[in-house]
């Protein structure tokens, strides 16, 4: 596959995973893959949630099944704060139900795990594409 060309230089990217090593993992091949960037981490949704309240990311990548807040109620929250984040969902649930839910809030891209990370480069250049057509910072 071929890389977007983009030419925004600096855009920032919430990872908001429960499983730490998910989320370790995730965090360390998007900062190698990303390296001019911004990466955020939060363990829940909550923690996600004032992640985004602070820093305003372009793009955020999220679980759904996650304690204190899942990733369908920090999703509701931080699209009703900026209803153009582009929103990743990574997640072991492929049934219609969370597909449609998250159609109902919007998403850019929904995967499944196990974590295809040359897929998942693509989505995130995808996302910087349109948040350059937007002419927004992603910061």
């Amino acid at each position: 596959m071929e890389a977007l060309a983009s030419p925004i230089t600096a855009f920032s990217i919430l990872v908001v995973e429960d499983d730490k090593l998910t989320l370790d993992v995730l965090c360390l091949m998007l900062k190698v893959k990303f390296s001019r960037n911004t990466i955020y981490s939060a363990k829940d949704g909550r923690l996600g949630l004032e992640l985004f309240k602070k820093h305003t990311p372009g793009i955020v990548i999220t679980d759904i099944n996650m304690p204190v807040m899942n990733g369908f109620e920090m999703a509701n929250e931080i699209k009703s704060i900026k209803a153009d984040t582009n929103l990743i969902v990574l997640t072991a649930y492929n049934e219609d139900v969370f597909i449609e839910k998250f159609k109902a809030i919007g998403y850019s891209a929904f995967m499944l795990k196990p974590v295809v990370f040359e897929k998942l480069f693509m989505e995130i250049e995808k996302c910087v594409y349109r948040i350059t057509l937007a002419g927004q910072t992603g910061r």
